[in-house]
């Protein structure tokens, strides 16, 4: 069963004035270590983070919360599967939202989807509680 839909459109000019203006001070309060590692070794960074970004927006949003209730930006970590699929690793209060949003005897599933069309980035996020 789908307990969380969330979408978000990000305008990938916005992330690098960001990134310009404020560099690493943004990276390090948005983006887990490893959000940054993959988008800095990437030559289009700023679409790279956009992405990511508008998956963390999204994400807040399927939880119900925004950012707030104890959601923070790193509490929201998009990740890729073995075979490339990117996905979301849920930590501290965004992890604790998640498992307040689950049903008793499942568990849950994190579906992303990620694109970008310049100067466009565009994420979903559907949270899924499938029985165990």
């Amino acid at each position: 069963m789908i307990v969380g839909i969330g979408s978000d459109l990000c305008d990938i000019r916005r992330i690098e004035r960001s990134l310009a203006r404020f560099g690493e001070r943004f990276t390090h309060r948005v983006f887990t270590e490893g959000e940054r590692a993959r988008s800095d070794r990437r030559a289009a960074r700023a679409p790279s983070y956009a992405r990511r970004f508008a998956a963390k927006e999204a994400c807040a949003k399927a939880l119900g919360t925004g950012l707030s209730r104890g959601v923070f930006w790193r509490d929201m970590e998009v990740v890729n599967l073995p075979g490339g699929r990117p996905t979301l690793r849920l930590t501290g209060g965004a992890a604790a939202r998640l498992a307040g949003l689950i049903p008793p005897g499942h568990r849950p599933q994190v579906h992303v989807t990620l694109t970008d069309e310049p100067p466009l980035a565009q994420a979903f996020v559907i949270i899924e509680a499938l029985p165990l």
